[in-house]
């Protein structure tokens, strides 16, 4: 298999996805996995319509709806009814799954530190810039594909 980019962008964020869960799964959160993360990186803070997390995490509504009875179980999230809709939910973290965002932040900065002691200031700053510039393109790309 050729070295390419793509593959060393998918390693690299497989490492870090594997890393973090495990580090949450230390700090206290058994319930946290890899695929409860995916869909949990698509809830922002102050919570979200169940429709809307169906449209954003690209997954199956039956997929996306097991996560969330499992999340719901373990207390990290509620579905609540949307006052503006009755036959719509709206999905919000709870106490509990707010201290994880909170640890889940506290443990992103540890794994950054760990990578700069790893890679030195410069060259993290660089891979850093080089991140920004690509997700920027690709965004470019998207808006540009759809008429925007």
């Amino acid at each position: 298999m050729p070295d390419h980019i793509g593959w060393r962008l998918w390693q690299a964020s497989r490492a870090w996805q594997a890393e973090f869960a495990a580090a949450m799964r230390v700090a206290g959160h058994g319930w946290f996995t890899e695929a409860r993360a995916a869909l949990l990186g698509h809830i922002p803070r102050v919570g979200t319509r169940q429709s809307t997390l169906i449209d954003r995490s690209a997954i199956s509504k039956q997929a996306v709806q097991q996560l969330l009875d499992g999340l719901e179980t373990e207390g990290v999230l509620e579905r609540l009814p949307d006052p503006k809709d009755g036959r719509s939910k709206l999905v919000r973290y709870t106490h509990k799954g707010l201290d994880a965002l909170r640890d889940g932040d506290r443990i992103k900065l540890q794994i950054e530190q760990d990578y700069i002691a790893r890679l030195g200031q410069q060259r993290f700053a660089a891979l850093m810039d080089a991140l920004r510039a690509l997700d920027a393109r690709q965004a470019g790309a998207i808006d540009r594909e759809a008429g925007v």
